[in-house]
């Protein structure tokens, strides 16, 4: 068997395995199947990606599309830790027959000719971030964006980096607090990838961003910038999305990360205590979730002479169903109702400047080390073509 050359320095055999015994074909001794490549180019200059996620969208805002978009997402066991089989009796016995139909109602609401605000933000976040590190890192750094749930997906879009040459990944999922059912999805998402790959990329992941200082800034600069143009209000809300007790019981951090990201944001803007206030968002099912909620607060809040209020979405990266329709509609309808007389939502940072210097600046320091190779991917290819290899 002859060895082919793998561009970091060591002898790999991946160049000449994969032309005799083809992609996922080799099987270890637990039965498994690796993805390989077939036809690899020893030439190929080797990149680093980076990999911005977000939650996930459905392909229209209709039932029939929103019906296979929730049931991947309401059977991940991180979104819903509840006993399998009596959850998938739930799902598929109720909640997918009806949830469907009122979630595609909301959607309609939110729906863009761009189609879904989650994902076209996403991927002005994407040519952004890209644009930067083009600039400060180099051309060897490939940005591209995913979704946890429907497309484009983790795998799909994990394959086309590597299939491009990427041989070092930085994952930045785009919540700024840790959670379980976001940010540990994802990485089981990406890991449940990895254990079928047979060649593994340099890898870096990015957990949380909650105190980061650039971001910190950027949403009190969108806060400041909101005052300006509209004036303060008699309550500033920040609304994070909610997440059940027991989560937090059970040892996840992201309600502390909540307070801090809120807490950090009022130092910077010199907030009294009495200013501001942090509510949780967006619950289901009948378990108590962290606590206040952003709907119950918003009813009371009147009767306790809160007239006026302004209110941001700091957990999430970009606008979507729960800011746009949830916060920006329905908790409106709740306060004014109640008897308040003003409400703003002051929107997420989406793919704005300062947001993306911010999220180009967290990838550059996971990129410390990561230096571009130095050797010429053109001589490499001519040594493995020695060596045997096809290309």
């Amino acid at each position: 068997m002859v060895l082919a050359a793998y561009n970091s320095g060591p002898m790999n055999i991946r160049g000449v395995l994969a032309p005799v015994f083809g992609e996922t074909t080799l099987q270890p001794g637990n039965g498994m199947s690796y993805r390989g490549s077939n036809g690899y180019d020893h030439g190929t200059p080797p990149l680093t990606g980076v990999l911005l996620t977000n939650l996930g969208t459905p392909e229209a805002p209709t039932a029939k599309a929103l019906r296979p978009y929730l049931k991947q997402f309401l059977s991940d066991p991180r979104v819903v830790e509840v006993p399998r089989l009596i959850w998938w009796l739930i799902l598929n016995g109720r909640i997918l027959n009806t949830r469907p139909r009122r979630s595609a109602e909301a959607y309609s609401e939110v729906w863009t000719d761009r189609g879904s605000p989650l994902l076209y933000h996403l991927l002005d976040q994407v040519a952004g971030v890209q644009e930067r590190l083009q600039h400060s890192v180099g051309p060897h750094v490939m940005v591209r964006g995913a979704m946890r749930y429907g497309n484009p997906s983790i795998p799909s879009v994990l394959q086309d980096l590597f299939s491009a040459g990427v041989q070092r990944l930085v994952v930045l999922p785009l919540y700024p607090q840790y959670a379980g059912p976001t940010t540990g999805s994802t990485f089981d998402e990406v890991a449940s990838d990895f254990m079928r790959r047979r060649w593994l990329p340099g890898f870096r992941f990015i957990a949380n961003y909650c105190d980061d200082p650039g971001y910190i800034n950027a949403i009190a600069s969108s806060i400041r910038e909101h005052w300006q143009q509209h004036g303060r209000a008699d309550k500033l809300i920040f609304s994070y999305h909610g997440s059940p007790q027991r989560y937090l019981v059970n040892g996840d951090p992201y309600h502390c990360q909540c307070h801090k990201t809120t807490r950090l944001v009022a130092e910077a803007l010199d907030l009294a205590p009495d200013d501001y206030l942090s509510t949780f968002q967006s619950r289901f099912g009948r378990e108590e979730w962290l606590k206040p909620y952003t709907d119950e607060t918003l009813k009371a809040l009147p009767e306790a002479g809160v007239k006026s209020l302004q209110i941001i979405c700091p957990g999430f990266s970009a606008d979507c169903l729960e800011t746009i329709e949830e916060i920006g509609m329905e908790n409106r309808d709740y306060f004014l109702e109640a008897g308040g007389s003003r409400y703003e939502y002051i929107p997420c940072l989406n793919a704005s400047d300062l947001h993306l210097d911010t999220l180009a600046e967290l990838v550059t320091r996971e990129l410390a080390g990561w230096e571009q190779p130095a050797y010429d991917a053109s001589e490499t290819r001519i040594q493995a073509l020695k060596l045997g290899a096809e290309q």
